[in-house]
């Protein structure tokens, strides 16, 4: 019982009229911004961030967690509706989803997927409250060399595990970490890349750097790319599934719940892989596979309940071990910091309220998004209609305040037009930003663990391998880092024997017809 009293205690902190404010805005964006193709959760809340300033910590991560898995059930709309991806974790609904709608099932599509978003969101906030206690009590033992470690296997894991080039994911993360030594050292003080400019003394913020790549770098490139013209959505009709539909996809739903929230866990995995993910594993479990891509309901129902699963699971190593797992996370990393909140092993006992604040506050986000998503589908279609060239400038113009009031400084705005030119160049050329803005979020604790590490072992590297947990997570990062080596290894060797097992086999062949010419 000692267990469920902070929980309870939990509930009435979210009960709180504001806090149950913040988090029907925060779902509601969400939807909106899953709607609008190309914004996404990361740029919205790198935009909004300024904002969180002036309320109260839970109150504002409230907000912010109900953008993010908000935004996963917003994408399906519109995936539905008008083959349109709102966001990358909903491009495979595309497949069966807009089927299912030209076949006059829009309303069970969306229906079904609504129900799965709804049950994989509630079981992962279920495993996020019995879990993340027992991680966080785990975590209790890290010191210095598991945090550097820690933190080395989350970079290289986004890096490797995320989808696009390993090496362009590597080079982001390589600046990442490099713009996180700008400013003073640590330990001596001397000025590090600071190129004599007395603002840059104190090291880059971040919100200058997740609002420039995400907010405006979106926008500039979203503005250059030509959308194709917003198709008549289909008509919405029949919105509760049968329960022979709901038979149908349950077992789909379920494993999308188990399978979404463990990868959410990982670092580099998050709502986008657990749902191709689920579409790949109920394809193959499937007894008419054929059926998939002409609108197999499980299609819909699998990937629509893991992406929300995983998104609510990425806050397990978040708050219990202050490591972000994907980009949206490390924006949600970087307001903790601002409002003051270190997340980590410390956080559920030393801020008690605040994190069963934002986890029971799921609960009633998901409750929300059920009884909303359908009945305003209607309205985020007609937003969808708004013409880009509209939107961008007034998006672009809220940045670029928000950015100036953080410390009423010209150079923050500078900052941010810089970086969201670089953002902008990154997706021109194919670099995922993701992987920089984690390098730089964990730029800061990968220095100082790995230098006070040192200092503890008298500067001898290999004291990590004389403790346990940093010496088993250097060995997963040296399997990580080798395992495209082993991979590419093990493809040439199989085509090797596979064309000696060819040629065998042409020999054999040419002696049997010999004998046959013979006989």
């Amino acid at each position: 019982m000692d267990f469920l009293n902070p929980v309870i205690n939990g509930f009435s902190v979210v009960l709180e009229p504001m806090n149950l404010l913040y988090c029907l805005v925060g779902v509601v964006i969400g939807m909106l911004i899953g709607v609008l193709p190309g914004l996404g959760p990361a740029a919205t809340i790198a935009i909004l961030l300024p904002l969180t300033y002036g309320v109260e910590p839970v109150t504002a991560i409230i907000m912010l967690a109900g953008i993010f898995y908000g935004a996963q059930y917003g994408g399906t709309i519109t995936s539905v509706l008008l083959r349109l991806p709102g966001e990358a974790s909903s491009v495979v609904t595309v497949f069966d989803g807009y089927q299912m709608a030209r076949q006059g099932k829009a309303g069970t599509a969306l229906g079904l997927a609504a129900i799965g978003s709804f049950i994989g969101g509630t079981a992962a906030i279920i495993g996020l409250t019995f879990l993340a206690p027992l991680v966080a009590g785990f975590a209790l033992d890290f010191g210095p060399p598991e945090y550097s470690a820690l933190a080395m296997l989350g970079i290289l894991l986004v890096a490797t595990i995320s989808g696009g080039s390993k090496a362009k994911a590597l080079i982001a993360a390589s600046v990442g970490l490099l713009l996180a030594t700008v400013g003073r050292d640590i330990f001596t003080g001397e000025s590090r890349f600071t190129f004599g400019s007395i603002q840059l003394a104190d090291g880059i913020d971040f919100v200058p750097i997740a609002m420039g790549i995400f907010g405006l770098g979106e926008i500039l490139y979203n503005l250059e790319e030509r959308h194709r013209a917003a198709k008549a959505p289909s008509k919405v009709s029949n919105v509760w599934p049968s329960k022979a539909e709901l038979k149908h996809a349950s077992g789909a739903i379920g494993r999308g719940s188990v399978l979404g929230f463990f990868l959410g866990i990982l670092p580099g995995g998050g709502a986008t892989i657990a749902s191709m993910a689920s579409y790949a594993m109920e394809k193959k479990r499937a007894k008419q596979p054929e059926r998939f891509g002409k609108g197999a309901p499980e299609g819909v129902a699998g990937p629509e309940t893991a992406n929300n699963a995983a998104a609510t699971s990425s806050f397990i190593p978040l708050l219990t071990l202050g490591i972000p797992a994907n980009a949206t996370m490390a924006l949600m990393f970087g307001a903790l910091l601002i409002q003051g909140v270190t997340p980590g092993p410390q956080l559920v006992e030393q801020e008690p309220e605040l994190f069963w604040g934002v986890v029971n506050s799921m609960y009633i986000g998901n409750i929300l998004l059920l009884i909303m998503s359908l009945p305003l589908v209607g309205i985020f279609v007609r937003i969808l209609r708004v013409r880009a060239a509209i939107l961008a400038p007034i998006t672009a113009l809220i940045t670029l305040l928000g950015a100036y009031t953080i410390n009423n400084s010209m150079f923050d705005v500078t900052l941010v037009v810089v970086f969201g030119v670089v953002g902008y160049l990154m997706k021109k050329f194919g670099f995922e930003p993701g992987p920089l803005v984690l390098a730089f979020v964990l730029g800061e604790l990968l220095e100082s663990s790995l230098r006070r590490s040192l200092l503890v072992f008298d500067g001898d590297p290999t004291g990590f391998f004389t403790r346990p947990i940093s010496a088993t997570l250097l060995a997963v990062f040296v399997l990580v880092a080798l395992m495209p080596g082993i991979r590419s290894a093990m493809a040439k060797r199989k085509g090797t024997t596979a064309a000696s097992a060819s040629a065998g086999d042409g020999t054999n062949n040419d002696g049997a017809n010999n004998i046959k010419e013979k006989v």
